[in-house]
C-alpha cells in the first residue's frame, strides 16, 4: 500500500499518467481560478471598445473560453509540429489589448479579427524561424515592450475604475467605492494570504465587488434571462477584414509576444522539469499560439498568449502532470459551451473589472522592468528604454501629432505607443555600440 500511495503522489510531478481525481480536480481548479478573469476581461474591455453588446457579447466571452481551453490542450497534445507538450495554459491575453483597442476604436471587431488572422501566421513563421529571429528581442529590447504595455494599459483601469466612460454612474462616489473595495481585496489577499486565496486574488476581489454593486444597483440581470442554456459558436458569425495599418501594427505586437511565450515556456520547464526548453518544444509552442489565433479569429476570439500566472503556479508547486492542464481546459471549454454562464460574466460592472485589473496592469508592467534589469543596466540599456518608452508614449498621447501624415500612419504609430517603442528599441538596440561587460 505504501508503494502505491507513493506512486499516486509522484505521478502528479511526472508530465505521463493521470493522477487520482481527488487530486487532479483541485489542483486543475487552481489554474481555472487563476486564469479565468484573464480570459473573459479582454472579450469585455474589446466588446466595450466597439460597441457590441447583448447576445454578441456573450458569444465572444463564450469564445475566449473555447479558445483558452483548445489552446490549452493543442500545446499538451500536439497535432505534429502543433503545440509544445508542455504543462501550459494558453489562452486569451491582456497583452494584446491596448492595440487592440486602437484598432477596434478606429475600424471595428472585424478589423481586430482580420489582423488576427495575419498576426497568428506571423507568429506561425516566427515560430518556425525562432532561432534566426530571437537575436532581435533581448531581454532589454521584449522588456521595454512589455513595459509600455503594461503603461498603456494604466487609463484603461482608471477608466473602468470611474465606472466605464459614457456609463449613467462614471465617475460616480458608488463606481469609485466598488473600485476601491474591490481593490483593497485583491491587495489584501495578494499580499496577506496563502494558498488557493492568494492564488485566487482577482476572482475572489472581483466576487466581493459584484456582490456589492448588486443593492448598489450597478448589476443588469436582464441579459442572463435571454441567454440560452447550450450553444455551440459558428465560424464566421462576425465578419472579418482585413485593414493594412492595423495588420501592420498587430503583427509587431505578436512577435513581441511570440518572445515572451518563449520566456514563460522556460520559466515552466525550470522551475518544473529542471531543464531549458527543447528548440522543438519552442517552436511547437509558438506555431500552436499562431495556429489557435487564426483559428479563433474564424470564430470572434481574440489573440493568445501563455499565461504567466499559471507559469507562477507550476514554478511553486511543480505539479507538470498533463491530465492536471486537461482537466482545467475541459472545465473552461464546458463553461464556454453555456451562455447562461457567459452572459452572468457580462453584467460584471466595468468598476468592478477596473478595480481588480489595475493590479494585473501594474504585474504586466513590472515583469518588462525585470525583464530590463535581469542584465546590466548601463546608459546603453538607459538609452534604449528612455528613447523607447519616450518617442512610444509621447507620441500616443499627443493626439494630431501625427495629422499632416496619411490615416495609416496615424493608426500604426500614432494609436498605441506599443508600436513605436517596439521599432525605437529593435532599431536601438541594433546600433548602438555595446559596453565591453555586454559583449563579453
Amino acid at each position: 500500500m505504501k508503494n502505491a500511495s507513493q506512486t499516486k503522489s509522484v505521478s502528479v510531478f511526472q508530465y505521463e499518467g493521470v493522477p487520482p481525481l481527488g487530486q487532479t480536480i483541485p489542483l486543475g481548479l487552481q489554474h481555472v481560478v487563476a486564469a479565468v478573469v484573464g480570459i473573459v476581461t479582454p472579450a469585455i474591455m474589446i466588446a466595450g471598445t466597439c460597441g457590441i453588446t447583448g447576445a454578441d457579447q456573450t458569444l465572444l466571452i463564450q469564445v475566449s473560453l473555447l479558445v483558452t481551453a483548445v489552446a490549452t490542450l493543442l500545446q499538451l497534445f500536439p497535432i505534429g509540429p502543433v503545440g509544445s507538450r508542455l504543462p501550459v495554459i494558453m489562452g486569451i491575453s491582456f497583452a494584446y489589448v491596448p492595440t487592440l483597442q486602437a484598432i477596434g476604436g478606429e475600424f471595428g471587431l472585424p478589423a481586430i479579427l482580420g489582423a488576427e488572422i495575419v498576426g497568428g501566421i506571423v507568429a506561425i513563421l516566427f515560430g518556425i524561424f525562432v532561432k534566426q529571429i530571437r537575436v532581435l528581442f533581448p531581454p532589454l529590447v521584449t522588456g521595454t515592450v512589455i513595459f509600455t504595455i503594461g503603461l498603456s494599459l494604466y487609463p484603461t483601469a482608471i477608466k473602468y475604475m470611474a465606472g466605464g466612460v459614457g456609463k449613467p454612474d462614471y465617475a460616480s462616489p458608488k463606481s469609485w467605492a466598488v473600485a476601491i473595495i474591490t481593490f483593497l481585496v485583491v491587495l489584501f489577499l495578494n499580499n496577506f494570504t496563502k494558498g488557493v486565496l492568494k492564488l485566487g486574488a482577482i476572482l475572489w476581489g472581483m466576487i466581493v465587488g459584484y456582490i456589492i454593486s448588486i443593492p448598489l444597483g450597478l448589476v443588469d440581470f436582464s441579459a442572463v434571462g435571454q441567454a440560452g442554456v447550450f450553444q455551440v459558436p459558428m465560424p464566421m458569425h462576425f465578419p472579418i477584414e482585413f485593414q493594412p495599418s492595423a495588420i501592420v501594427s498587430l503583427a509587431i505586437v505578436y512577435m513581441v509576444n511570440a518572445v515572451q511565450t518563449i520566456g514563460d515556456l522556460s520559466s515552466t520547464t525550470i522551475g518544473g522539469m529542471d531543464r531549458m526548453p527543447t528548440d522543438k518544444e519552442l517552436r511547437g509552442g509558438i506555431i500552436g499560439q499562431g495556429v489557435m489565433s487564426v483559428v479563433g479569429a474564424l470564430f470572434g476570439g481574440l489573440p493568445t498568449a501563455s499565461y504567466s500566472q499559471n507559469v507562477g503556479i507550476v514554478t511553486v508547486n511543480r505539479v507538470i502532470n498533463r491530465a492536471v492542464f486537461a482537466f482545467a481546459a475541459i472545465v473552461l471549454a464546458v463553461a464556454g459551451f453555456v451562455p447562461k454562464i457567459s452572459s452572468v460574466l457580462t453584467t460584471i460592472p466595468q468598476s468592478v473589472i477596473g478595480g481588480a485589473t489595475v493590479s494585473v496592469f501594474a504585474m504586466i508592467t513590472m515583469t518588462g522592468v525585470s525583464m530590463i534589469t535581469s542584465e546590466k543596466f548601463d546608459m546603453r540599456a538607459r538609452t534604449v528604454v528612455g528613447l523607447s518608452v519616450a518617442m512610444g508614449v509621447g507620441i500616443s498621447q499627443v493626439q494630431g501629432c501625427l495629422a499632416g501624415f496619411p490615416q495609416w500612419v496615424t493608426m500604426v504609430f500614432g494609436s498605441s505607443p506599443v508600436v513605436v517603442t517596439a521599432i525605437m528599441a529593435i532599431f536601438l538596440n541594433l546600433i548602438l555600440p555595446k559596453t565591453d561587460s555586454a559583449k563579453k
